[in-house]
Order: structure tokens, then sequence, then C-alpha cells
């Protein structure tokens, strides 16, 4: 019973993995933008390869450095355990570093030290990460071991700007003390501290570091980091109060969060955002636009037109530039030499994109729209392709148009139905300005009829209508505008 005891101790569960595919891809997106995973050994002090992964950017801005947080898991975890932390941390503009410490995961070494050897193997980390350029300030965020072993690396280098500490052990002589009760094991009062004492001993013997040294109240009051701590309040393998101890003692800036839940429970989404708003106010990282706000807003002023909450920010360019292409080809000759984007509004392109006629030309039935977009949908699913991967999917239209048969019968078939056409295409524009002149009790009315507000899930249906109907309108446009000069 001792010596299962003891090998709970240093020696638990010990996970083997596939990286591929338990961490997070090499190249993956995430809240609209792309990041890799750049994997790499490290070799700690003892000898031991540490098998390591770092998340950032892709590609990685020029001339500006990040702030990097590294992970440090359980003591039966591994670096798959902060895929959590890459979904808080990427989308600030903070990357992540995480390793599988000495004897856990895929790394070299035999057993663990909660703590104690760990240190080395952070140490080590963070040298690397301080000889590399890209990257600025460093943060810690622990779980269990991981907490203890940020806590005491803490104290030996000040220059670290802030520590998550979550569920940290006190002192592993009272811990192991409480574990017996905990587990149940069958042993006499009295002797508990002298089996305590021979556990100590071969602990040593094997694993090489003294449990007595693993005290967190002697570090805490010389550690002046910024740290918020964080514990399950029905955690019954490290007990809350472990943390309370070490908080009351701790000297810097300190904040405190207690959840429901259990040791290996998963945290709730209001512990995240505290961690994430945290490191954002100790590690203070840059401001970098998007990819796509880059190439987009340099050429494109977008005006009055703001992006929602789900809408699709790349599509939209994507119209956009079809937009401009459509109209150049149709003004120029094959002759004319490229024109240069000039900065126009977005919501004059939209305008542009769909050809108005004379109040003549423009008397429809009302049945007329609704049949019209019923069609469009129909067409548009043809040329649409979809990629998806296993983290995210979605459908964007790849191509304006099919075969050269199809565009020469599809000319002479609009030279025909012109004027139908216009018309259909003139009646969300017309119907936009008649909403304009309503007045206002009638506006109160509609607005009535139609409910509260939409869900995200019709707007999305509405955007990609939309989306759908301006790439027709273009193709319908270029194929007029050509079958007329021929």
């Amino acid at each position: 019973m001792i010596d299962q005891f003891i090998n709970f101790v240093i020696r638990p569960p010990r996970v083997e993995y596939n990286p591929d595919q338990y961490l997070w891809e090499r190249d993956f997106m995430l809240a609209g933008r792309s990041y890799k995973r750049q994997d790499l050994e490290i070799r700690n002090a003892r000898g031991h390869v540490l098998q390591c992964s770092h998340y950032m950017p892709s590609p990685f801005p020029e001339d500006t450095p990040l702030p990097c947080v590294v992970y440090c898991h359980g003591n039966s975890g591994c670096r798959a355990d902060a895929n959590e932390a890459a979904v808080i941390l990427l989308p600030s503009n903070i990357t992540l570093f995480t390793l599988d410490f000495s004897g856990s995961g895929l790394s070299d070494g035999d057993y663990v030290s909660l703590g104690w050897h760990e240190k080395d193997d952070l140490k080590v980390v963070v040298s690397y990460l301080r000889g590399n350029k890209q990257t600025s300030r460093i943060g810690l965020w622990g779980r269990s071991m991981g907490a203890v072993t940020s806590l005491l690396y803490g104290a030996e280098d000040p220059s670290i700007a802030g520590m998550v500490l979550d569920s940290a052990f006190s002192d592993l002589f009272d811990l192991m003390l409480e574990l017996v009760d905990v587990y149940k094991i069958r042993l006499p009062k009295f002797t508990v501290k002298m089996a305590v004492q021979y556990m100590r001993r071969v602990i040593q013997k094997k694993a090489k570091f003294d449990i007595m040294d693993l005290n967190c109240l002697k570090l805490a009051p010389k550690t002046f980091i910024p740290a918020l701590f964080g514990h399950a309040s029905e955690d019954k393998f490290i007990r809350a109060r472990h943390s309370d101890l070490i908080f009351n003692a701790y000297a810097g800036d300190k904040n405190i969060i207690k959840f429901d839940g259990d040791h290996n429970s998963s945290r709730p989404q209001f512990y995240y955002d505290s961690v994430s708003i945290f490191f954002y106010n100790v590690l203070h990282p840059p401001q970098i636009p998007s990819t796509h706000s880059i190439k987009a807003e340099k050429y494109y002023d977008l005006g009055a037109l703001k992006f929602g909450a789900s809408m699709d920010q790349s599509l939209l360019y994507e119209i956009i530039t079809g937009l401009r292409c459509a109209s150049t080809d149709a003004a120029s000759s094959s002759s004319a030499p490229p024109s240069i984007l000039t900065a126009k509004p977005v919501d004059e392109l939209l305008s542009e994109a769909v050809p108005i006629t004379s109040k003549e030309n423009s008397a429809v039935n009302e049945d007329e729209p609704s049949s019209f977009q019923d069609k469009l949908s129909g067409l548009s699913e043809e040329c649409c392709s979809y990629t998806s991967s296993n983290r995210e999917s979605w459908g964007r239209c790849s191509s304006l148009g099919g075969s050269d048969e199809e565009s020469s019968a599809d000319c002479a078939a609009a030279d025909r139905n012109r004027q139908t056409t216009f018309n259909a295409l003139a009646t969300p524009v017309r119907s936009k300005h008649k909403s304009l002149e309503l007045p206002k009790e009638e506006k109160k009315k509609k607005k009535a009829a139609t409910g509260g507000k939409k869900t995200k899930h019709e707007k999305l249906e509405k955007l990609e209508a939309l989306s759908k109907r301006l790439r027709l309108c273009i193709m319908r446009r270029v194929k007029h505008q050509r079958h007329l000069s021929s």
C-alpha cells in the first residue's frame, strides 16, 4: 500500500499521445486568423530532452515582438492540456509555449517531482524564449503541479510579468498527510507520520528530491510578481484552503477566484475571461490588425458600412474585389492598360452592382422578387465549393461562371430577357427607396409584425443571400455589356 502511494506521488499514470492528433494542427485558423504550431526539443540541465510546442501567428508580424505565456501542466498531464489556453491567448496577440516536463508525456525522464525538478525545466524554457527576438514579456500559467512549478521559479526570477496559479498546494508534507485520509489508507494515526517519513526517504532515493523542500508558504512572502489564484471549491485532491494560505502570505499584487467543480473538472468561462484580462494587463500585447483588414483597408474605404458579429469579412472583401474586376473589364478595352485601384466607399460599390432602369421599365409584380430569389439560390448552388476542417467549416463561392459554351448561351438568352432581368434586379433597390418614404406609424407596425431581434442564423442566411445576389448581378452585368459591345 505504501509503495503504491509513493508511485502515486512520483510516478502517476503517464500520458502517451500522438502530437498531430491531440495538439492543434501545424497550421490552423482561430478567430479568423492563421496560426502555426512549431515543435521543438530542448535539453534540460540533467540531460533530458523536453518535447515542446510554440503556438504563434502565421506569418509572424515583422519587427513586432509578442509576449508569450508558458503553460505548465499537472502531474499526470502533458502539453495537450494547453489546447484551451491557445483559444484564450492567441486572439489577444499573445503566443503560447507548452512543454512535457521531464518524466511526463513524451519527454525523457522516469519520475516527476511535483515542481522541484520541473522548475529547472521551466528555467531552460524561459532562457530559450529570452534568446528569441520574437518574444517580449513572459508570463506563466500553471495548474496543480504546474502552479507550484511556476511559483517556485517565480521566486527566483522577478522578471516574469505575471502568473496564473490554478490549484496549487501550500506544503507537500501536509498534502501527503491529507491524502492518507482522502484515499483511506489503513494506518493507525500514530504511525501515519512515521510512514510519511519512510516515503520521504524512498522518494529522495528514487526521484532525487526532498518532499520537505516543497513548501510554497516559505516562498510566497518573498515573491512580488502579479498573480491570479484560482481554485475549485469542491476540490478533494488539493483542498481550496491551500490556495487561501498561499494567497494570504503572498507579497505581490494578487487576486483569487473560486469556482464550482473539482480538481480535474473543466474551468468555467468567467474564469477564462479573468485569465485573459489578467494577461492582457500584465503583458501589454501590441495591437496588430488581422490580415483581411490590412489588405482591405489599404485599397477600400469601408465608409459607413460596419461589420456585424456574424458577418464574414473575407467573403465581403471577395465580393468587393469582384465588383472592381467587373467594372474594370466592362469599362476598358483589351488593349487598355490595367487601372490602379483607388479608395472608394463600399456602399457605392454595392449600389453600382445593381443596374437601375427608368420608372417606365421598373413595374413588376409583388410576387416577382421572391420567385427571382429562388432562381438565384438555385443558380448559385452550382458555383459554390465547400471547404472544411475538423475544427471549422464554412461555404464560399469559388467561381462566378461556368464554361465558355454556357456563357455564350446565357448571353443569347440574356438579350431576349433583358428587360425582365433588369426589372427584377432593380426591385430590391426600389423597395429600399420606398421604405424610406413610409411614415413613422407604418414603420412601427412593420417592426411589431416582424417581432424581436433576428437570430444569428437568420442574419447569416440573409448575408449569404446578399452575397449570392451580388455575384449574380456582377455576372449578368458583365455578360450583357460584353454582348452589346460585340
